[in-house]
C-alpha cells in the first residue's frame, strides 16, 4: 500500500507530461489521449532559448558531481581524525557539527549572501553567481551530516588495521587512502545518494548564490522559468521534471544495495 502512495506523485507527473497544458489542468488524472506529446514537449524544452535547458542540465551535473567528490572526500578525512583523535578538543569540534546540523538554513541564508559579497571585496575571488560559490556553499551545508554518517562508521572499525600498517610503515595518508577509504564504501554510498538527490533537487540556494538568468543555471532554476507571473506552462513543467528525475532514479538503483549497507553498518557490532 505504501508503495503505491509514494509512487503516487510520479505516476502524475508521468500522465501529465504526455499532455498538453489545458488537459494538465482540466484533466490530471486521465490517462494521456498520446503519449507522443511528451515527445514534443521534451523537443521544446531542449530547444528552448529562454530556458536553456541543456547548459542547465551540464551546469547541475558539474555542481552536484564536484561537491560530492568534496564532501565525500573531506567529511570521511574529517571523520576519521575525529574518531582516532582522543581529545576533548576533537570531541567539542564533532559536537559543533552534530549542533550545526539543527540550524535551520533560513537563519543563515542572508548572512551567508553577505559573506560572500565581503570575501569577493577583499580578494577579489568572485563567489556569487560562480560555480565555485555554489559549490563551496554545498561543501558547507552537507559536512556535518555526513561527518556525522562517516564518524559512526568509522568507529566500528578495529584500530588494530591502522596499527599493523604503521607497523609495515604506512604514513598516515597512506593508512587513510589505502586502508580507510576502501573499507568506508558503503557508507559512502549512502552520503552520496542522501547529498546528491539533494544538491541536484535543490532550488533555494541556487536562486540565492547563483540568481536567475545567470550563465550557470541548476535544472530547477531552469524549471521555474517555465511558471510566469502570469502564465503557468505545466505539460513544460512536468516534463522537465520527469527529466531531471531520470538520472537521480538510474543512480539510486545503481547504489541502494549500499544504501542499506551503509545504513546498517555498524548497528550489528
Amino acid at each position: 500500500m505504501l508503495f503505491i502512495v509514494f509512487l503516487f506523485p510520479f505516476f502524475l507527473v508521468l500522465i501529465n507530461s504526455a499532455k498538453t497544458s489545458f488537459e494538465v489542468t482540466q484533466y490530471p488524472l486521465a490517462w494521456p489521449k498520446r503519449w507522443g506529446t511528451i515527445v514534443d514537449n521534451i523537443v521544446k524544452i531542449w530547444t528552448s532559448e529562454s530556458v536553456r535547458y541543456p547548459s542547465s542540465l551540464l551546469s547541475s551535473a558539474i555542481i552536484t558531481a564536484v561537491s560530492l567528490i568534496l564532501i565525500n572526500l573531506f567529511s570521511a578525512m574529517a571523520g576519521w581524525a575525529l574518531v582516532r583523535t582522543k581529545t576533548k578538543v576533537s570531541s567539542f569540534i564533532f559536537f559543533i557539527f552534530v549542533a550545526s546540523m539543527v540550524i535551520p538554513f533560513q537563519i543563515v541564508m542572508f548572512p551567508l549572501l553577505s559573506w560572500f559579497r565581503t570575501v569577493t571585496v577583499a580578494t577579489g575571488i568572485r563567489l556569487l553567481r560562480t560555480y565555485q560559490g555554489i559549490i563551496l556553499s554545498y561543501i558547507g551545508f552537507g559536512a556535518p551530516l555526513s561527518i556525522f554518517m562517516f564518524h559512526g562508521f568509522i568507529k566500528s572499525i578495529p584500530l588494530e588495521l591502522e596499527e599493523a600498517a604503521t607497523i609495515d610503515g604506512c604514513h598516515k595518508h597512506q593508512i587513510f587512502f589505502r586502508i580507510i577509504f576502501p573499507i568506508l564504501k558503503p557508507i559512502q554510498a549512502t552520503v552520496l545518494v542522501l547529498n546528491g538527490i539533494w544538491i541536484w533537487n535543490d532550488y533555494l540556494l541556487p536562486l540565492l548564490v547563483l540568481g536567475k538568468g545567470n550563465d550557470v543555471m541548476t535544472v530547477p532554476l531552469a524549471v521555474s522559468n517555465f511558471a510566469g507571473a502570469f502564465v503557468k506552462q505545466w505539460d513544460l513543467i512536468l516534463t522537465a521534471i520527469l527529466m531531471a528525475m531520470i538520472p537521480v532514479i538510474v543512480f539510486f538503483l545503481f547504489a541502494q544495495k549500499y544504501i542499506v549497507k551503509g545504513m546498517i553498518a555498524g548497528a550489528i557490532k
